[in-house]
């Protein structure tokens, strides 16, 4: 089995040595070929010189600096398409996810899927970070349609061809997970250890998290367009029993409904659901007008890499 190891750089400076020795050290005795993908997605940190520093080094690996940043899923997108080998890994550049647990992804995968997950057995997140990564994932699985979305992460191992279903994709927000259903059903998950970062702050905020889902599942789904529907029927609905029961009421009892805040709170209702279905029509208009501007998930400033690959062969005709 051949193997295509990708990894995202954001600030990944201090780490970056040691994941790359204990991948050296793993991988030789897992798989019969392998290489090593390092995307820098706008560090600003030293991140670029040491990969050039590790490129320089070690020829299995292979470079990629992004003219800013993108976001972690573009930076993964860049090193999947410029993937050489049958089957891809995914996996942080913070020491969370442990190169010594992809022979388990491997060994999932050997099984007949085609996607699978390592799962964190326990993860190391506060309160509202785990609140917000629930429903992240909640919005991934509206947006998947698989109940394995529950179980994403971004340490991932997939075979390469399924990205030939989503070759053409240009759009500005990318999610991996839900670009991957449009390869395969196939999707399993493996639990495998997670550990607490030795420097630095995760990236992802609360705030990041829930704009992410936000953008999953108006990006990736129509159930927000569904919803905003159903809400207008059952207010439809409403207003005709309410008309109804004014109508009853004058002509059983001769008399009309009084009141200014009884007229008020029906007025506020109806706008408001005519404001959140205006909301979530503008939200997929916004993405048709960016998809027409037609800008690129990314754009990469520079590579480094073997002699045998040039930037022609592996990124332009794969953006």
């Amino acid at each position: 089995m051949a193997l295509s190891v990708v990894v995202p750089v954001y600030n990944g400076a201090a780490t970056l040595p040691e994941l790359i020795t204990r991948l050296r050290d793993v991988l030789p005795s897992t798989c019969g070929e392998y290489e090593l993908i390092l995307v820098n997605d706008g560090s600003r940190d030293a991140s670029w010189q040491t990969i050039l520093e590790l490129a320089g080094n070690f020829p299995e690996v292979r470079a990629f600096n992004l003219m800013r940043n993108y976001g972690q899923h573009n930076a993964i997108l860049c090193g999947i398409r410029a993937a050489r080998h049958d089957v891809v890994v995914t996996l942080d550049d913070d020491l969370q996810h442990p190169p010594e647990e992809i022979p388990k992804l491997l060994d999932k995968l050997a099984e007949g899927f085609d996607v699978v997950y390592g799962t964190p057995a326990k993860e190391e997140h506060d309160f509202w970070r785990m609140v917000a990564s629930r429903i992240t994932k909640l919005a991934l699985r509206t947006a998947m349609g698989a109940e394995t979305a529950l179980q994403v992460s971004a340490f991932r191992a997939f075979r390469t061809p399924i990205r030939d279903a989503f070759e053409q994709y240009r759009g500005t927000f990318v999610c991996i997970d839900v670009l991957l259903t449009w390869g395969t059903s196939r999707f399993t998950s493996i639990r495998v250890n997670h550990l607490p970062r030795p420097a630095g702050a995760s990236n992802y905020t609360v705030r990041k998290l829930i704009r992410h889902a936000m953008n999953m599942v108006t990006g990736f789904s129509v159930v927000p367009l569904q919803l905003a529907s159903l809400i207008g029927f059952s207010l439809t609905l409403f207003g005709l029993i309410l008309l109804a029961y004014v109508i009853g009421r004058y002509l059983i009892q001769g008399v009309t409904v009084p009141g200014f805040a009884f007229l008020a709170s029906v007025v506020i209702i109806f706008s408001g659901a005519q404001l959140f279905a205006l909301g979530i029509i503008g939200e997929y208009l916004a993405r048709i007008h960016f998809r027409v501007m037609d800008r690129p998930p990314y754009v990469v400033r520079e590579l480094q890499s073997g002699p045998a690959v040039s930037l022609d062969e592996t990124v332009r005709e794969r953006v």
